[in-house]
Order: structure tokens, then sequence, then C-alpha cells
């Protein structure tokens, strides 16, 4: 992460229901409320999800709540469909892996670099509930085995 990046929003819950492939970064076609909004910091990427329809990268699902100090006629709606600025050969590249079966397109974080906002998409397949488990699995071997290490050196 550079040092002009401040993340806004993480969404946490896609390493556990995804399995992480790819990743690239995009800018959002924004409105100026939305913009002050995700400063504010009022974003939630949970249920958000990009798809791409013809030819254009779209962001659903991602909620940026309403600024406070906006009027009633310059309001953004929370839930609309924004537009990701891509490149046209990570359009292409991302369109074809994604219509692979069981694929989809996740934002895992949203940050302001240069003043900019931008979403982080991976490319991501979906865990079965077995997959979950062994996760938690891991991690709580891994966390025992840190907790025995401090004690050894106490």
């Amino acid at each position: 992460m550079a040092e002009d990046e401040r993340t806004v929003a993480d969404n946490r819950r896609a390493f556990y229901d995804y399995s992480i492939d790819d990743r690239v970064e995009a800018g959002i076609a924004l409105t100026g409320s939305e913009i002050k909004s995700i400063r504010a910091g009022k974003v939630n990427l949970r249920e958000g999800y990009a798809r791409i329809e013809r030819g254009e990268a779209w962001l659903l699902g991602v909620h940026i709540s309403p600024w406070s100090h906006a009027g009633s006629t310059t309001q953004h709606e929370p839930l609309r469909k924004r537009k990701l600025l891509l490149h046209r050969a990570q359009l292409i590249a991302l369109g074809t892996k994604a219509a692979q079966r069981g694929s989809t397109l996740v934002p895992l974080r949203m940050y302001l670099k240069g003043g900019k906002a931008k979403v982080e998409l991976a490319l991501a397949r979906g865990k079965r509930k077995y997959d979950k488990r062994e996760a938690i699995k891991k991690r709580e071997m891994t966390r025992e085995l840190e907790e025995a290490r401090k004690r050894q050196y106490r």
C-alpha cells in the first residue's frame, strides 16, 4: 500500500466466502455527493459484485450512504449501478475469466489514491461449506501455535 492511499472500506467477508485468484485496481465514475460520502467512510462492500456488460464494467450492490449535507436535488441513490474505469485489455481479460462457471468479480476494498476513489476487484470462486470449515480449522491451529510460542518465551 502506497503512502498516499487511504483505505475507506474492506470486504473481509469475501476472503471467507471466496478463494481469491486475480486482483485488479479500477477507478469508479461517481457523483459529487458519492465521493464526499466515500471520503467520510460511509461505504459498505459486503453485498457488492461487479459485472461486465456490453464491453463495460459495472459495480453493483455496493452501498454508499447519502451525504448528509447534500441538497435533495443533488442526492444520489445509495445502491445505484456505478461504472468501473478499466483499460480495454483488462476488461477483455476479466470478462473472459469471469464468464467461466463459478467465477465472479468481488470488490475487496475501496480506497482513496491521490484524491480519487479506487476499488480493488478480485476474480474469485465461491467456497463450499467444507472449504470454509477447513479455513476456520487452519486459522484456529495457527492461533494456538502462536499462543504456545508466546507461552514458551515467557
